[in-house]
């Protein structure tokens, strides 16, 4: 049976193994070759050694970067620095070959550059690193709230309703038969979208389940280039019936920093290579969010703060309005050092179901 790299890595004694993989790397000696494999369990490769006596090393010689290969052998201890374990072969099987043109050497790539081999960038050490922490923040997503009794409720993503209200919808239609012409009939009778937001549907199982959450593909067609913006995305929606705002705040924190807490705990590798290549300040910006409280405070308090730090805005810190980007990074990053809850919004910048507070002019929701 197949042992995949990152157990192999972690493993506590030697023994006979069988791995499979991409190769990273080949060099030659005399009469043996070093192998890097990689299998994409994990960010680090594990060296293989191929000696004239293995069954295929004929093969091994002549095997490029980015070929695949089966390995056969024991693991033992290598006593080359860095690496606790290796591989001797006694069999290689090359069961896929590459050649020259393997555009994935051993060098750093662009993301412009990956972009344009979309179909091997998954074997890149940023992208493979990414997906990586992708899949276990998204297990975590579940491993929360089925924790905490809420029920996941899969949402249409074809709908004929735009809960957000913002209008910038992505619109489905049909193809005519045997070419591209757009079908004048609607297939469900009236138009349809992409869904924006699976919320509408799930305040109605909320109604009968108590506590529902969804997660899944959402779309917006906002042409907008920027960092907070995407055309499609993942969203995290979950749904009480019976909870005021104190309780979503409460339940926002606890989810923030229990992602947070699984990436730093779980993802330790891949986060330490965003660190090195990506943002510096990943870790400590991490554990800041893991270990510090959040900052709670009301937008009339955050709009006081604001006004009195006597900083220049882009954008005017005007009260009724919601607060923009760097509004917001002033109060989290500069004036409180903690991550930031601002509730009791102003109830003309935000949606009509909100509740409304008692002073008729905010309403319950926070951000």
């Amino acid at each position: 049976m197949i042992t995949l790299i990152k157990h192999a890595l972690s493993a506590t004694a030697e023994g006979d193994i069988e791995i499979a993989g991409w190769i990273r790397s080949r060099r030659d000696a005399k009469n043996f070759s070093f192998l890097e494999i990689n299998d994409g369990s994990c960010l680090r490769n594990l060296q293989v050694i191929v000696d004239q006596e293995a069954r295929g090393y004929a093969e091994v010689v002549h095997a490029m970067t980015g070929a695949s290969v089966r390995v056969q052998g024991r693991l033992v201890v290598s006593p080359a620095a860095g690496q606790k374990w290796e591989i001797r072969a006694t069999s290689v099987e090359i069961a896929g070959r590459a050649d020259a043109t393997y555009p994935l050497q051993k060098k750093g790539h662009t993301v412009e550059f990956l972009r344009s081999i979309a179909h091997l960038r998954p074997r890149s050490n940023l992208f493979g690193a990414v997906f990586r922490v992708r899949s276990r923040l998204a297990y975590a997503v579940h491993q929360f709230f089925q924790e905490r009794d809420f029920v996941y409720v899969q949402t249409p993503i074809i709908t004929a309703s735009d809960c957000e209200g913002a209008g910038e919808l992505f619109r489905v239609t049909t193809l005519e038969r045997g070419g591209d012409k757009i079908g004048e009939a609607a297939f469900f009778g009236k138009p349809t979208y992409l869904t924006v937001s699976g919320q509408l549907e799930a305040e109605t199982f909320a109604c009968a389940l108590s506590k529902v959450y969804t997660f899944g593909p959402t779309f917006r067609a906002e042409n907008s280039n920027t960092s907070r913006h995407a055309a499609e995305f993942w969203m995290v929606e979950p749904e009480m019936a019976f909870c005021d705002l104190q309780g979503d705040m409460d339940l926002a924190e606890e989810f923030v920093k229990a992602m947070v807490r699984h990436a730093l705990e779980r993802c330790a590798e891949d986060l330490g290579l965003f660190a090195r290549f990506v943002d510096k300040a990943l870790i400590a910006r991490l554990t800041l969010v893991a270990e510090q409280p959040f900052r709670r405070l009301p937008y009339a308090e955050a709009i006081a703060i604001l006004k009195a730090s006597g900083r220049t805005f882009e954008y005017p810190v005007t009260d009724g309005l919601s607060l923009q980007s760097e509004h917001e990074r002033f109060l989290a990053e500069e004036h409180f050092r903690a991550p930031v809850i601002v509730f009791d919004q102003p109830r003309r910048a935000k949606p009509f179901y909100m509740r409304v507070n008692e002073d008729g002019t905010t309403v319950a929701a926070m951000d």
